[in-house]
């Protein structure tokens, strides 16, 4: 009876459980849309060994999400496809530089549902004229379709892709493109064309990361302000660095230590 009087307390009065001194067990989590996929693995492997933990996922691209947090959007932990949005989410006041972690590496890959298209010659593969539309990632707010950018533009390819160039707002609605046909071929996430769903579908070329280079994929974690003050968001935080979270990242293709 206790229990139930102490549940219509909270629910009658809008108090928090933390109010009366029991830890929160929900985390709000922005993460960057080429987590879409490795999320449903780490998440599910985080529930085993934390059932108690409620998770509330929004996916989109990482320069979307952190102007999202920079007008109060309220979430707890972002996990972004670089480590410049994290960056300046610190330097903006936003996120305490204490939690601040850099926890894999992506991979881009160009990606195609055709069996005629030859995805190893990227510049090849660009300028090839049965090629009509190349999906990719906005770079102004992608941190992928940034790198595919620099890619384009160190092989030389950037001016024949221009034409044909079909923008994703993030690298979700980029693969999309692809796997619909709206797009001959794709830059994606590696992650992306791992994952248990296109796993079998069509072919894919990794990008070397030479050619976007200085532009790194490194992915970054960090706590908002409000996450800062959630216990279970550090424990979120946490198993991010567990071994079971990295097994599961490097299955996905990513680069972890």
């Amino acid at each position: 009876m206790r229990l139930l009087t102490l549940a219509f307390l909270i629910c009658a009065t809008g108090l928090s459980p933390s109010a009366f001194g029991q830890p929160p067990r929900t985390v709000s989590i922005a993460a960057a849309a080429n987590f879409v996929y490795a999320l449903d693995a780490l998440h599910a492997e985080l529930e085993r060994t934390a059932p108690d933990l409620t998770l509330i996922v929004t996916t989109g691209a990482s320069g979307s999400l952190f102007a999202q947090i920079a007008h109060g959007a309220p979430f707890d932990v972002f996990l972004s496809a670089d480590t410049d949005y994290p960056e300046r989410a610190i330097a903006a006041g936003l996120a305490p530089a204490t939690s601040l972690r850099t926890f894999a590496t992506g991979r881009l890959v160009l990606w195609t549902t055709r069996t005629d298209l030859d995805v190893t010659d990227i510049a090849g593969a660009v300028r090839f004229t049965a090629v009509k539309k190349i999906a990719l990632a906005q770079p102004k707010t992608a941190p992928y379709g940034r790198a595919a950018q620099a890619a384009l533009m160190r092989l030389g390819a950037w001016p024949a892709a221009q034409s044909k160039i079909v923008f994703g707002e993030s690298i979700t609605q980029t693969a999309q493109f692809v796997e619909t046909a709206n797009a001959d071929a794709g830059f994606v996430a590696l992650s992306v064309v791992l994952s248990p769903r296109l796993a079998q579908r069509g072919r894919w070329a990794e990008v070397p990361p030479e050619l976007y280079a200085p532009i790194t994929l490194d992915h970054a974690a960090v706590l908002t302000n409000r996450g800062a003050k959630n216990p279970a968001a550090q424990r979120y935080l946490d198993f991010l660095n567990s071994n079971a979270a990295k097994k599961i990242l490097h299955d996905f293709g990513y680069g972890v230590k």
